[in-house]
């Protein structure tokens, strides 16, 4: 008899405790939180996000394969596009231009990391409580408040001394850029240019090209931010699944 009541007695014992662990958690998620609950909550999504993105951005190809963030030369340059693939083999320098200048944002990209930690440091408990309620992208646009100027501080650099590289005619990408704008910005300014409304283009083109690749770069930490607060799997500790559990 004894036997056959053991099995039976651990069977239910092993339920009761599951059945108490589940109401257990239940009671942990439904408990209010704590400010500093949601402060290391948030610092810890933005931790991951910020990881994620910046590593998958400084991964070989991480800009130059990805068409929603490779960097390209600004419209205006189209001009030059179009003669350098007119000559023998203009196209697929036209290529390397590119390549390069990716490149140097995936080079760039490997040092954001710490950029955004020293920015999830400095974040307050209002802060962390104004993101948490705000949108989707609002640990994103706090971050770019955070961190656009160290950024841009550290990507400019990069690309600059990739598009001042020779290439044809021992003529860089920047040189040929500067003529072109100079010679059209002088035509635009000239009374022609003001009579038919011609307006100066943008010149700085390491510039341009920097804050195209923050662009790619800040979109990538949104899309890993909404992972997180949309879908529980993408809230791979406990602290996340606390925080954005009740949201």
């Amino acid at each position: 008899m004894i036997k056959k009541t053991l099995p039976c007695l651990l069977l239910f014992i092993f339920t009761a405790c599951a059945e108490l662990q589940q109401i257990a958690d239940r009671m942990e998620t439904s408990r209010p939180l704590t400010n500093q609950e949601v402060i290391n909550g948030l610092r810890e999504a933005l931790v991951i996000g910020s990881d994620s993105a910046s590593g998958r951005l400084s991964a070989v190809d991480g800009y130059y394969r990805d068409e929603l963030v490779r960097i390209l030369l600004p419209p205006e340059a189209e001009i030059i596009t179009n003669n350098l693939s007119l000559l023998p083999g203009g196209e697929k320098l036209v290529e390397d231009v590119i390549l390069r200048i990716n490149r140097a944002a995936e080079d760039a990209a490997r040092e954001a990391a710490p950029v955004f930690a020293r920015a999830v440091n400095n974040m307050t408990i209002q802060d962390g409580f104004a993101i948490l309620r705000g949108e989707n992208d609002a640990a994103t646009q706090y971050l770019k408040a955070q961190t656009f100027d160290d950024l841009f501080n550290l990507y400019q650099p990069r690309i600059k001394n990739s598009i001042e590289k020779p290439l044809a005619g021992n003529i860089s990408t920047l040189e040929s850029w500067n003529a072109l704008t100079e010679q059209w910005n002088r035509l635009a300014r000239s009374a022609a240019g003001r009579i038919t409304d011609l307006q100066p283009v943008e010149t700085d083109l390491a510039g341009y090209l920097t804050r195209q690749a923050l662009d790619g770069l800040f979109l990538k930490l949104a899309q890993e931010e909404l992972r997180i607060r949309t879908d529980p799997v993408a809230r791979v500790t406990d602290l996340l699944k606390r925080v954005f559990g009740q949201q």
